[in-house]
């Protein structure tokens, strides 16, 4: 550095230093902090993969221009602007920096202060953050329609998809205090509803005691055990989405912090608790042979109270397992044996040849799969299958990620015939073939498995929440539909990412569905016991994102058939497939009331009918019809007390009318 006399020109001596500390700052900055989130590893395949486009966008495009249209270089061209950009951020910064120490060394202060604040802004503007990488629309091996693979189920291939938008606060905020989760932005009556609605167009049946019975006879039909319902002692695990809680983001007593994974979009509670009472209240499934949670997380304290408080006798899975939880247990022996054998999969540079899985996991005869629709940047999507990285007994998924198509968030194993680490846990006999029921909870859809929840924009959503339910028997036809419902809805325009249009996200449902696209050197054996596993399911795309039909929609047909059960924002139920039964639910009167009102209802055939009224919690207060009625108009009284006759508070209730598998939900105001 130049040698001044402090005296001569003090201004410029500490001007000069503080440029030379701020210089060496930002540039350590950037080096320490590019692609934070990556490993070194990464770090330098981005900067591979940032020569190796530039140099590939500008020999194909200059000599053709009209090649930037083609998707592989629209693929190309985000991750070679950001490239391009870092470096001439970097190289600017760099000579401004150095031309406004000279400046101040001269005493220039005047003209060296614009360029210190062109480097501070040009180091700034291209420092690492959280832009979202934006990937072009991409086709499928597999076109629409060209349905591969074995379908299961009752019905082979039925997805049920319940869409009900008044189950979700369409003015959610989603700020801290005010989550999606709680009570005043998701209905649990209607979630309830939805529920009951899912099983019951899953099987076919008219209940929902007799749908859990054929759920229960499907599987052990199809297992090699006797084809009988649930019997008493059977252990039931539920795992579920939960991973925004972990331990930066809860209190000592589990309380959720107001973190930056504040209400991320996972699977709801009023689901599990919709599906609880079902197993419990319905079924008879004793409370001490379920448990519930997911093992690399934890419960949060409202999470906890709210299934507690209804089901004291479950267990309640977490990590820590404090505070009336249940920490999971490691089994003593290696459960799952992945396929790669250790080529792929990496702990470090340590290869990853298996994991151990929870007691509560290995020794439950029947699993339920509750996953979150969500988009993902390493795996493109994330649903039942990637919900198993939540499984084992580690203590982070890390290891299982270089099995994905965008490792480090990099897309580095993109397109088809690669392993991919989601078959081995679809086909894991204590995993996928171990589940009695595959949920996908798209009440609040995300774009990204750490983001919150967003208000989808593609048909019937239209710039709302997507408040829907999707279920199936059949893990391969159902990841398809919400692969189809993802990448429709993330695409180049969304502003929160376009992770599930990398190449090849679909390729491992391609692989679960039929071995002729499984890698030349992998054979998907997950116990190592020299037994291939066979078809998973079936896969298939739909024909388009407004029909959003399959094959089996289509008749004839071997593919998928999605059952669409949509409801009006006034929860008048409208089945879509077939001439179903309906009716209407008018408006009860006088509402708000002080002494009674009159329920209004039209039957368009006879048909079994239930008026309840709930409390806001979604608890029944009173069972007000529960019988058989003939086709035409029926009013029914209320007059604000439960069953036993007593009155009951002034508030809000929900009176919620069921004819066969339709149903209605209208707001009660009582005021005393």
């Amino acid at each position: 550095m130049d040698q001044l006399n402090p005296k001569e020109a003090p201004v410029n001596h500490y001007a000069v230093r503080f440029v030379n500390r701020l210089t060496q700052g930002v540039f350590a900055l950037r080096l320490t902090a590019l692609l934070p989130r990556l490993h070194m590893s990464a770090r330098i395949t981005f900067l591979l993969a940032g020569v190796a486009a530039t140099v590939w966008f500008l020999v194909r495009v200059i000599p053709k221009p009209q090649r930037a249209t083609y998707p592989c270089m629209q693929a190309a061209a985000p991750l070679m602007s950001t490239f391009v950009l870092y470096l001439v951020g970097l190289v600017t910064s760099l000579v401004a920096f150095r031309k406004a120490r000279v400046l101040f060394v001269q005493s220039k202060t005047v003209r060296a202060l614009p360029l210190l604040g062109v480097a501070l802004f040009c180091a700034l503007l291209t420092l690492p953050h959280d832009e979202r990488p934006v990937f072009a629309d991409t086709r499928s091996l597999i076109g629409p329609n060209q349905p591969i693979g074995v379908a299961r189920g009752i019905y082979p291939g039925r997805v049920v998809w319940v869409w009900d938008s008044s189950a979700t606060n369409e003015n959610c905020s989603n700020v801290f205090g005010n989550g999606w989760f709680l009570p005043a932005n998701t209905n649990q009556v209607v979630v309830s509803a939805m529920a009951a609605d899912m099983v019951r167009n899953l099987t076919g049946k008219t209940t929902v005691p007799d749908s859990w019975d054929a759920l229960f006879r499907y599987f052990n039909s199809t297992h090699g055990r006797v084809a009988a319902g649930y019997a008493s002692g059977e252990k039931i695990f539920i795992k579920v989405n939960q991973v925004s809680a972990s331990a930066s983001t809860i209190t000592d007593d589990y309380t959720i912090k107001n973190t930056s994974r504040y209400g991320m979009a996972e699977a709801s509670p009023q689901l599990v608790l919709a599906l609880l009472r079902q197993l419990v209240n319905e079924c008879g499934v004793r409370q001490e042979d379920i448990s519930v949670g997911d093992p690399l997380k934890h419960l949060y304290k409202h999470v906890y109270e709210l299934w507690h408080g209804e089901f004291p006798g479950i267990t309640y899975i977490d990590y820590r397992g404090t505070y009336g939880r249940t920490k999971p247990v490691p089994d003593s022996v290696v459960s799952i044996y992945y396929s790669d054998r250790g080529t792929v999969l990496k702990d470090g540079t340590t290869p990853v040849t298996g994991d151990v899985y929870p007691t509560v996991l290995m020794r439950a005869t029947y699993l339920i799969n509750i996953a979150a629709l969500k988009a993902h940047a390493r795996a493109g999507v994330t649903l039942c299958a990637k919900n198993h990285f939540g499984s084992h007994g580690r203590s982070s998924a890390s290891h299982l990620h270089q099995g994905l198509v965008s490792p480090d968030m990099v897309p580095s194993r993109t397109g088809y015939g690669l392993y991919r680490v989601q078959v081995d846990l679809m086909g894991h006999k204590h995993l996928g073939e171990k589940t009695v029921l595959f949920v996908v909870d798209g009440l609040w859809g995300g774009s990204e498995a750490n983001d919150p929840p967003r208000k989808f924009s593609m048909t019937p959503f239209n710039g709302d929440w997507s408040s829907s339910l999707f279920a199936s028997q059949d893990d391969v036809a159902l990841e398809s539909v919400c692969f189809d419902f993802l990448k429709t809805e993330f695409t180049q325009s969304n502003p929160y990412g376009s992770h599930p249009q990398i190449n090849g996200v679909d390729d491992y449902l391609l692989q679960a569905a039929d071995s002729t696209f499984w890698p030349a050197n992998i054979v998907y054996d997950p116990e190592k016991d020299g037994t291939r596993i066979g078809s998973l399911g079936v896969f298939e795309h739909w024909n388009n994102a407004t029909d959003k039909q399959y094959t089996r929609n289509l008749q004839p047909g071997n593919g998928i058939e999605l059952v669409t059960i949509a409801k009006t924002t006034t929860a008048v139920a409208v089945e879509q497939r077939g001439p179903a039964a309906s009716f209407v639910l008018s408006r009860s009167y006088p509402n708000p009331f002080n002494g009674q009102t009159t329920i209004q209802y039209e039957l368009a055939a006879p048909a079994r009918v239930s008026v309840v009224i709930y409390n806001a919690l979604g608890q029944p207060a009173a069972t007000l019809v529960d019988a058989s009625q003939a086709a035409g108009p029926h009013r029914v009284r209320w007059d604000a007390r439960d069953d036993g006759g007593s009155p009951l508070p002034s508030g809000v209730y929900l009176c919620r009318v069921a004819a066969g598998s339709l149903h209605g939900v209208n707001k009660l105001v009582y005021v005393k």
